[in-house]
């Protein structure tokens, strides 16, 4: 606790009813969440770029009962809503209880019925199933994203956007357009995003869609709309604590320290800890290859833990599978090429280890189980290279250099490949005539691969017996070195149903609240659908704000 007199640190300079450290879903929803209340909000990025990871991402949104689901009559309930969190979290400790997991699904409308009251337009991903569909409760088409958003309606404050692309892609792009030459519906689908990124530019509008877009939808209601002020550039370096309430933040700006007040609480949606090495390892033994923010470095945990809050699941990540880094290109992270047929993962021996196209959370646990330090590769034959469209290869010059380093290997035959790549010739054999039986029995006998909707929502339906199973036989191959990645670190500040920060003891931080990753996860340990790392971080983000307004209504009722 500081207990560094207020009259000893200098004037306030500047005072908000809420601050809000970070900038990407979870930080808006809070933002929005209470300016729309009337109180005045502050939110300060710690970077020159604004939207988080959440703007790096494919935007979507696990949203369990969701009113777009009620106005299309797709069946769903806030009890099979439940019932399958129950299934698949379980309980992981108190970040995952069961008022938590309600206080999740019953906030859930909530904030869509706000942001679409200020313009936000949302779409069903209707095709999307849950990571574990065939579990009690699960379904399909719980998914929401907003539409692509006119950059140019944020003006120049596009151009501080950590934007990765801007194109207006939405959820079912991806997957079709990756078959986009083996399927009718891919190739449509590719003609129909080409005339919407042609149809715009007609109308003079620079359209962005998954996490670009919904960053931008969320900064123009909170910012343009509502008055939120943003600051770039100005990291947080401390909470400031009378009598042991946290009533504020000290951050850096234009290399000076600024203390700013918070007369409701400070809301910490920085992110994770993702690009922090000495954490990695000490929390996970990994250096960590992420596919996050660069500005996640774990300072608000920190900072959060050195004033009393609680942290759990730091020992875990939005886990998943990435193609190896190289030079300035960033890890790859692979999500539906790996459930397409003719393709394979394997270990250093040349392996196989799990369930290629299950949830990447899951494929990374087995990374990490099977064995933490080793090499895989993810190989693939000449009709995988030829019918799909594989994000990780789309980079010739990324190309170049992972073969130059050794990260990718080219062959003619299945044993050149196994000699370049230093498998045991032996055990690849094998393997790929083993995966080649199930391919053409249409059954994967040792791991599942295509038993699940799930698996098969990435699959070619034009691949039969199973849509996620072709044989590894006619070169040329390749084989891609693929390591342990992640979206984000899961572990961070323990909170309760109002997003409130919580001592080791249970009891209350009385004014800080936490929400996104860098709080401990209402997910757990897994991935129950698309999205569920931006939904509990917006929902959890929105509910901390509503408590924020709800404690400034009683202190007016009550003077």
């Amino acid at each position: 606790m500081d207990t560094t007199a207020p009259e000893d640190r200098g004037p306030r300079r500047h005072s908000y009813d809420v601050v809000v450290v970070g900038s990407g879903a979870a930080a808006f929803a809070t933002a929005i969440g209470a300016a729309d209340r009337g109180l005045t909000v502050l939110m300060l990025e710690s970077t020159d770029k604004w939207g988080g990871s959440t703007a790096m991402s494919g935007g979507g949104l696990w949203m369990p009962d969701n009113p777009l689901m009620r106005r299309d009559g797709a069946g769903d309930s806030r009890e099979e809503a439940l019932t399958y969190l129950e299934a698949t979290v379980g309980d992981e400790g108190r970040a995952t209880s069961r008022e938590r997991k309600e206080a999740f699904v019953d906030g859930v409308g909530d904030f869509v019925d706000l942001t679409e009251r200020y313009g936000v337009q949302w779409a069903r991903a209707k095709d999307y199933p849950d990571y574990y569909p065939e579990l009690p409760g699960g379904k399909i088409g719980r998914g929401i994203e907003a539409r692509p958003f006119d950059l140019d309606r944020i003006g120049d404050a596009a151009k501080t956007l950590r934007l990765l692309m801007a194109l207006p892609l939405m959820t079912d792009d991806v997957w079709q357009i990756g078959r986009a030459w083996s399927t009718v519906g891919g190739m449509t689908r590719g003609v129909r995003v080409v005339g919407r990124i042609l149809g715009g530019l007609v109308r003079g509008k620079k359209l962005a869609g998954i996490g670009a877009g919904l960053a931008a939808s969320l900064y123009d209601v909170a910012v343009q709309q509502l008055g939120v002020e943003l600051w770039l550039d100005s990291p947080v370096v401390d909470l400031e604590v009378e009598d042991g309430r946290v009533v504020g933040v000290v951050a850096r700006r234009d290399g000076a320290e600024v203390r700013i007040g918070a007369r409701r609480g400070v809301m910490l949606a920085a992110g994770g800890f993702d690009h922090n090495e000495d954490w990695r390892q000490k929390h996970h033994g990994i250096d960590g290859d992420p596919s996050g923010a660069p500005g996640n470095l774990g300072q608000v945990h920190a900072l959060a833990a050195r004033h009393g809050a609680a942290l759990e699941l730091m020992d875990d990540a939005w886990w998943g599978a990435s193609v190896a880094p190289v030079g300035d290109h960033d890890p790859g992270f692979i999500v539906g090429e790996r459930a397409l047929p003719y393709t394979i993962m394997v270990d250093a021996q040349g392996r196989r280890f799990a369930n290629e196209a299950e949830s990447y959370v899951d494929l990374g646990h087995h990374m990490l189980e099977h064995d933490k330090d080793g090499a895989y590769w993810i190989i693939s034959e000449a009709r995988h290279a030829r019918r799909y469209l594989r994000n990780y290869a789309l980079d010739p010059r990324a190309n170049k250099k992972l073969e130059e380093a050794g990260l990718l290997v080219k062959a003619r035959t299945l044993a050149e490949l196994a000699d370049k790549a230093g498998f045991d010739p032996q055990v690849f054999r094998e393997q790929v005539q083993r995966f080649n039986g199930f391919a053409r029995s249409g059954v994967d006998g040792d791991f599942g691969k295509g038993n699940s909707a799930y698996d098969r929502y990435y699959g070619d339906p034009t691949v039969r017996p199973n849509p996620c199973l072709g044989a590894i036989e006619k070169g040329p191959f390749s084989a891609y070195r693929v390591v342990i990645g992640d979206l984000g670190t899961k572990g961070g500040v323990l909170t309760d149903e109002h997003a409130r920060a919580l001592r080791e003891d249970g009891s209350v931080v009385e004014g800080l609240y936490a929400a996104g990753n860098v709080s401990a996860s209402v997910m757990g340990r897994t991935y129950p659908g698309p999205g569920s790392t931006i939904a509990p971080a917006s929902v959890f983000g929105l509910r901390g704000a509503r408590h924020m307004a709800v404690a400034a209504e009683d202190l007016v009722a009550s003077a």
